[in-house]
């Protein structure tokens, strides 16, 4: 569910007509809901009721600090996977004891700043790492707390891209290693070891292989106890899907998800952490978009839009499917027609549908595409020389910009001309 909804014929974000934004701030841009960010936050805390529990929202899939502040507010950790991100829930306000830093690949200057600052855990990926961390820890002369990121190899029945459960994918240790290493980081100084930590992949649809990696886990969390570790936490990722088609079945539910947890690890009597992503802001965010042209090729029509694969790369990257609407609803029975809908970057792969059936549109007309909330506004890019779009967020009939569109001298002068030229 989310609150982008047709009231009158024309859509609203909330209780904000959508061409009123688009007038106030130019096409294209993102346009977040408050109410929905913070149902879907609700969901998950729901669904681990009756447990010690901490749901940590992962903001690679959307860092605006307004959304991570409104979040925050609610009671969200936060999942981060940069020293970026870090500094950037850090400025909204989010307590260090409340943050998990992952990530395969931190550096020393990271790992130093979130002991500096403060930091709930850290999820290890590698014994490489696991030493770096020690070394900087005793440095400082502080402990850093741990949990070892274990591969289950566990097909999560997603994308490739997107999948981090197997035994191929760079993430993690291989659970068969995971006693050795567990070892090693006891007996290495200014390291404490709290938990163990498991992340499949995103944009799962079925909870099978949920179930089959906690399982894992949880048998790996009574065999470390045997071995002496105070195994108190388990940091059981995220990953869970959200319907992108409409018309598709729809993936679990979060209360399901939670139920599944309790049932295969809920005997331990652990702390559970959770870091969803998409299914919180993915819904949360539509992008607008305005018609620049139709125009008529051999054999299909193209809506050449606004937006482009720089301000949406999930089409062109994953071959990703977003829903598509006129901001205008069209009558019941209109006449619909198919449209490629393409961007006006130089590039064939600037597509983000191909023989889409629309109603009939015409330059000036508004469309929004839907779940745009997350791996949005993140993964854009200048390419081009196209400007960052504009973040909008919503609260009930009130909007502010999150984000202002830089000019283009803002983006020119970044450059510095060295002195020969």
């Amino acid at each position: 569910m989310d609150h982008f909804l047709y009231r009158d014929g024309i859509l609203h974000a909330e209780d904000v007509p959508v061409p009123a934004i688009a007038a106030a701030v130019g096409t294209p841009f993102y346009c977040y809901s408050t109410a929905t960010l913070a149902r879907h936050f609700k969901l998950f805390d729901e669904a681990l009721e009756g447990t010690e529990h901490l749901v940590c929202f992962a903001m690679k899939s959307n860092s605006n600090q307004a959304v991570l502040k409104t979040l925050a507010g609610l009671g969200a950790g936060m999942d981060v996977v940069s020293g970026g991100e870090y500094a950037r829930a850090k400025a909204a306000g989010v307590p260090g004891d409340r943050i998990v830093f992952s990530g395969v690949g931190k550096t020393r200057e990271e790992m130093r700043a979130a002991l500096e600052g403060g930091i709930r855990q850290f999820n290890v990926e590698s014994e490489p790492e696991l030493i770096q961390l020690s070394e900087v820890a005793s440095s400082m002369g502080v402990e850093a707390p741990i949990a070892i990121r274990v591969n289950p190899d566990v097909d999560a029945k997603t994308h490739e891209k997107i999948a981090t459960g197997k035994s191929e994918n760079k993430f993690g240790i291989p659970i068969a290693r995971a006693k050795e290493v567990y070892a090693q980081a006891a007996a290495l100084p200014g390291i404490d070891v709290v938990g163990i930590d498991v992340h499949i992949g995103s944009q799962l649809t079925e909870l099978e292989p949920f179930g089959l990696a906690f399982e894992k886990v949880a048998e790996l969390t009574e065999v470390l106890r045997a071995e002496g570790h105070n195994i108190r936490r388990l940091d059981l990722g995220g990953g869970l899907g959200i319907p992108y088609e409409r018309s598709n079945e729809a993936p679990p539910l979060p209360i399901e998800y939670g139920q599944l947890i309790k049932d295969k690890v809920g005997h331990l009597g652990c702390e559970i952490e959770i870091e969803p992503g998409r299914l919180i802001s993915g819904n949360a965010g539509i992008l607008v978009s305005d018609v620049i042209f139709v125009k008529s090729g051999e054999g299909r029509d193209f809506l050449i839009v606004d937006a482009a694969m720089n301000d949406l790369v999930r089409p062109s990257m994953y071959s990703a499917h977003h829903d598509i609407i006129p901001v205008v609803e069209p009558a019941a029975g209109a006449e619909q027609q198919p449209y490629d809908i393409v961007g006006p970057v130089c590039e064939t792969g600037d597509t983000f549908a191909k023989q889409r059936n629309m109603p009939v549109l015409q330059a000036g007309d508004l469309i929004a595409f839907r779940s745009a909330g997350a791996y949005g506004a993140v993964m854009a890019s200048e390419y081009n020389t196209r400007a960052l779009i504009p973040e909008v967020l919503v609260h009930e009939d009130q909007f502010a910009v999150i984000r202002q569109r830089p000019t283009f001298d803002e983006m020119i002068n970044r450059d510095t001309i060295p002195e020969w030229l």
